[in-house]
């Protein structure tokens, strides 16, 4: 425990310190430090509060709601304040929560509401006899900027109420919002920023923020801001008991509020929904950052009323962050089983959304540069779920010394000048006996193809280092005993993969024709040559007219393809896996699935995050659709990643079909 003289002390250090990050964050909007961080320091100032009330100053970050409404525009007074909320970060910690909900009620008799916790602009509007007359940023609770000319070039704020015939408008009605930017939105505002030579904006609460708050509002109007409505100040003759029956009459008077919004009669059942949501988050289209929790009775909000402007009767409860920033040590390149030259981010590690991340992807040069990355930055570095982790841009302005980031022009592993194919994002390595080649064929075989369990990535450099398994044959002649030469194996786990190994021989013919690193064959196109010749000896007796009859293949790749299998090592390479074991021939696993998506036909293009175009196109067939690599009328829709290919979107555009980004891909399978 701190002596009385050194609490003040650190308890005035934390008081300016959060000062001026407020203010960063709330009128710059250009925080220097993570929301996890500041979280931090605002949590130890209070545990010194609660030691020693004597510390508490009418100053105190934790005795106000936001930081001072910014000079830039007109000041306006809120009806009632907007108070901000207390986190809660735990089950434990909402257990306690009800707990003191109930002991004040003196009542065990308590429901709540829960809805997405926006990262947005939180916005106050103000309506008087039906009509919308003027909107204010929260500010400091008690006052905010006046920035309705901007509100009201958001279509989704309603300019006045829907009523019923014969129904009277309340005389004022004042009704909370959150505008955000949905991630559509932003990525492509991002786009047009880079384009036009202006700075990125590094995440979609700062561009809300920025976009609402410029003083032309034509600016604004061209940006694609929408509104959640999610409570209600004065709302004086409101027939409405509750904060579930507000939510039911705004959206039945026109006001936008969030379908996920749940009624609860159970603190277990509020536990259970932030707990789903904390994985089902990337099936939106917006960033959430939590969950609000609110008690639904407005007389027993009444009842328990607000300490230091905080409502008893809410709270947010708040997850790990999606984003941190960190130091970017150095730019790595890796060469992938094609030869592309794929560049990644060793990063200082740091914990985004509960797990530490050391590593992030970061595409290819060209967008290296858009995004300006450079070695020896601070960045900003985002995680979505399961996606991979990702360097967002850097934290501006560079650190002194750094210099933008060029591709080597020479193959890391095998020093042959690397090429960059006209058209193509990625450089490549040409050199087809380049190490990489059966490195990451290997890694590509038991993660991907074959999905060897108890052998993963790291295992097959250590066997490669080794010298033990340089090719797939040599994997399938591994023996126990050489495996637990490696760290990590013991003889039950070295066994246990040995059996993995022998099971994977049964893997489908066309997963086998996937992992034999066959130049521009991917999961889709090895399913459609599996099942047009049936047979390896088939295929390798086609010629390129042959293979040019087969779905999705053109006259380039049918070359690469009939030109792979004049080789003779790599004959020799398919006999000799042929009498090891594994499977040549097609058999029932590629008859339809019967699912969901029985009947619908879709196309993949471009760099997808959260997955290898590969994998989404086993999974939309693992739900019973079919996935071809050409547009064409009977096409459902175009699932469209990063870099798309240009003639799929014109040809897209021209048939009318369907484009879905990611995250529609993502909710297209979770149904």
């Amino acid at each position: 425990m701190a002596t009385s003289k050194t609490a003040d002390k650190r308890a005035a250090e934390l008081r300016d310190v959060l000062d001026y990050h407020l203010y960063r964050y709330h009128v710059l909007d250009e925080p220097e430090i993570s929301d996890a961080e500041y979280d931090r320091l605002y949590d130890e100032l209070v545990a010194l509060e609660e030691s020693d009330p004597g510390l508490v100053t009418p100053d105190s970050p934790t005795q106000r709601v936001g930081a001072p409404p910014s000079d830039k525009f007109q000041k306006i007074e809120h009806p009632t304040a907007m108070g901000s909320l207390e986190k809660v970060t735990t089950d434990e910690a909402l257990e306690k929560w009800h707990a003191d909900v109930c002991k004040r009620l003196g009542t065990t008799d308590v429901a709540y509401v829960t809805e997405p916790k926006i990262d947005g602009l939180s916005i106050n509007l103000i309506y008087e006899a039906g009509a919308f007359v003027r909107g204010a940023t929260r500010g400091d609770g008690r006052r905010g900027e006046d920035v309705t000319p901007n509100l009201r070039t958001i279509k989704a704020i309603s300019m006045r109420m829907q009523l019923a015939r014969g129904e009277e408008a309340p005389p004022l009605l004042e009704v909370r919002g959150e505008v955000y930017l949905p991630l559509s939105g932003f990525n492509a505002l991002n786009e047009r920023l880079v384009a036009e030579g202006k700075k990125p904006t590094p995440n979609p609460r700062n561009a809300a923020a920025g976009s609402l708050r410029q003083k032309d509002s034509s600016i604004t109007a061209r940006r694609p801001l929408s509104i959640w409505i999610h409570g209600l100040g004065v709302r004086d003759g409101l027939p409405v008991e509750g904060h579930w029956d507000a939510l039911q009459w705004l959206r039945g008077h026109g006001f936008r509020t969030n379908p996920y919004a749940e009624l609860h009669e159970t603190v277990a059942a509020v536990a259970a929904a932030c707990r789903d949501w904390e994985k089902r988050r990337i099936e939106l289209d917006y960033e959430i950052d939590g969950i609000v929790i609110k008690v639904d009775s407005f007389d027993q909000q009444r009842r328990l009323g607000a300490l230091h402007e905080r409502p008893r009767w809410a709270r947010a409860y708040k997850w790990a962050p999606m984003t941190a920033r960190t130091r970017l040590n150095k730019i790595h390149i890796r060469v992938g089983r094609t030869g592309a030259l794929n560049p990644w981010a060793q990063l200082e590690p740091v914990e985004v959304g509960g797990v530490t991340v050391s590593q992030a992807t970061l595409h290819n040069e060209e967008d290296i540069n858009r995004k300006d990355i450079r070695e020896g930055d601070n960045v900003v570095v985002q995680r979505a779920g399961d996606v991979i982790p990702q360097v967002v841009g850097p934290v501006l302005p560079h650190e002194p010394g750094t210099k933008a980031f060029k591709m080597p022009k020479k193959c890391p592993l095998c020093g042959t000048a690397i090429v960059k194919p006209e058209g193509e994002a990625m450089h490549r390595c040409p050199n087809r006996a380049c190490p990489s080649r059966g490195l990451e064929s290997l890694i590509n075989w038991v993660q991907a193809a074959a999905d060897i369990e108890g052998v993963g990535e790291q295992s097959v450099r250590r066997l490669w280092d080794l010298g033990l398994v340089r090719s797939l044959p040599e994997l399938y002649r591994l023996t126990r005993e050489q495996l637990m030469e490696l760290e990590g194996y013991g003889e039950i786990s070295a066994g246990n993969a040995i059996e993995s190994i022998e099971a994977s021989k049964q893997v489908p013919f066309h997963r086998v024709l996937f992992g034999l690193n066959i130049p521009d064959v991917g999961w889709v196109t090895a399913q459609n040559l599996a099942r047009h010749f049936e047979t390896v000896d088939r295929l390798m007796g086609a010629s390129q007219e042959d293979i040019l009859e087969v779905e999705g293949i053109g006259p380039e790749r049918a070359e690469a393809i009939a030109e792979w299998f004049s080789d003779e090592a790599n004959v020799q390479l398919v006999e000799e896996l042929r009498s090891l074991g594994l499977r040549f021939e097609i058999g029932d696993e590629l008859k339809p699935v019967a699912g969901p998506l029985s009947g619908k036909t879709y196309v993949i293009t471009g760099t997808l995050e959260g997955f290898t175009r590969d994998e989404a196109a086993a999974a939309l067939e693992g739900k019973g659709a079919k996935v071809v690599n050409s547009v064409s009328g009977k096409t459902t829709g175009l699932v469209v990643g990063e870099e798309p290919g240009n003639s799929k979107l014109a040809k897209a555009r021209k048939l009318e079909v369907p484009q879905l980004s990611e995250q529609d891909l993502v909710k297209l399978l979770r149904g």
